[in-house]
């Protein structure tokens, strides 16, 4: 396949040319390639070739969720939302405790086709908090992350022994930082102790994490302090955590809950300054009935790219070099995958867009079966058109 006359960008170029794809990679990159491949022409059309994006933090709720979402809606949802990987979180039933569950999710992603799926590992036994010794049976670099997202490990003498043992087998930990003592009180404080406690901890044993949709100024102003230090630490923030405000949001219920406007300024401070390593959608979606019962979390993986890149670069915060790295680059690499680059070699996976016309969020068009989002009716730009993976196109149009 040969795609011609289209603006390319990827993190270090931005420039109107071709891409040769043969055998699911990138061939060449170029000006005026000519051959007898398949030629998709772009002359007359006003859009972008980006690298396709990779979501550190969802949600498929399958297995035993699957009335929420499943393996093949979900992997759906993520295609048309610009993705092609995808990194699973274990609050499944049965949890994701075991690698026969791991396995087993990730080889019925794999059978939908769509895109590729990394399925965490637990970090404890059942999420509860306190068994961990599924984590000595793993052998060494068996697998990438684990974490008990959707929980914090309060215990302080169990995080320790986590922190040795994922030291030992190169194993990053993923963590949501919400000390359960005082969620009902002071959620802002639930974050933020948690997050000072686990700082000290990876110093202590040179052992990594990546801080999961950071949402605090007192978080982030800690991490940035960490790295500058040495210390093995990574983050993400979310869309919704950089779009809105609890001002904003009539108390719509997600975890980390929406936050003041001088937090969501300083996660765009931190991302203008490197800190930030990636935007992840955090992808929960939920029944009708659950959230009318207060389940936390919103449909993402449809609507990320338009709200991030309405809010941070249409709006000059940053350019769209510096959002295909936080959505694309970096976190290929922090998977270990062979994307998020347009070079000879990578995969062929991309992402069409058009970045100028309006258009309004209207979640009953959701792939997803979670239709849970604050953001219907806001209007946007950056609508995603087609989506490859290894060079077929999503949807075939």
């Amino acid at each position: 396949m040969l795609i011609k006359n289209i603006r390319i960008v990827d993190d270090s170029q931005d420039f109107t040319g071709d891409i040769r794809v043969e055998d699911g990679l990138i061939s060449e990159i170029g000006t005026n390639l000519d051959g007898d491949s398949i030629c998709l022409d772009y002359s007359r059309q006003e859009v972008f070739l980006l690298p396709a994006f990779t979501d550190l933090h969802i949600h498929f709720r399958d297995p035993g969720f699957t009335y929420k979402e499943d393996v093949k809606t979900g992997s759906e949802a993520a295609r048309k939302g610009g993705y092609t990987a995808v990194n699973l979180m274990p609050n499944t039933n049965p949890v994701a405790d075991n690698m026969e569950i791991v396995k087993d999710v990730e080889r019925r992603v794999a059978e939908v086709g769509l895109i590729f799926a990394n399925q965490t590992l637990s970090m404890t036994k059942g999420l509860q908090g306190q068994n961990f010794d599924h984590l000595n049976e793993l052998k060494k670099n068996e697998i990438l992350f684990i974490t008990d997202d959707g929980k914090g490990v309060n215990d302080d003498a169990t995080m320790e022994e986590i922190f040795k043992i994922c030291k030992e087998k190169n194993i990053t930990i993923m963590a949501h930082e919400e000390d359960s003592r005082y969620s009902a009180t002071d959620m802002r404080k639930a974050e933020n102790l948690m997050t000072f406690r686990d700082i000290v901890l990876s110093e202590k044993y040179n052992s990594p994490i990546h801080f999961c949709h950071v949402s605090t100024i007192e978080a982030i102003e800690a991490i940035e302090k960490a790295k500058v230090q040495g210390v093995p630490v990574s983050c993400e923030v979310t869309p919704h955590h950089l779009t809105a405000t609890s001002d904003e949001t009539n108390h719509y219920r997600v975890n980390p809950p929406f936050r003041k406007q001088a937090d969501v300024d300083a996660l765009i401070r931190a991302i203008q300054n490197g800190v930030v390593d990636a935007i992840a959608t955090d992808h929960a979606p939920h029944s009708a009935e659950d959230k009318l019962n207060g389940a936390p979390g919103m449909t993402g993986l449809e609507i990320a790219f338009p709200l991030c890149y309405t809010a941070l670069v249409k709006s000059g915060h940053i350019n769209l070099q510096t959002l295909v790295k936080l959505m694309s680059t970096q976190p290929s690499n922090m998977m270990k995958l062979n994307k998020g680059k347009i070079q000879p070699g990578y995969a062929a996976d991309f992402v069409i867009v058009e970045l100028d016309t309006p258009f309004t969020i209207n979640s009953n068009t959701f792939i997803s079966k979670g239709k849970n989002t604050p953001f219907s009716g806001k209007e946007v730009c950056g609508r995603v058109l087609q989506t490859f993976r290894a060079g077929d196109v999503y949807p075939q149009n």
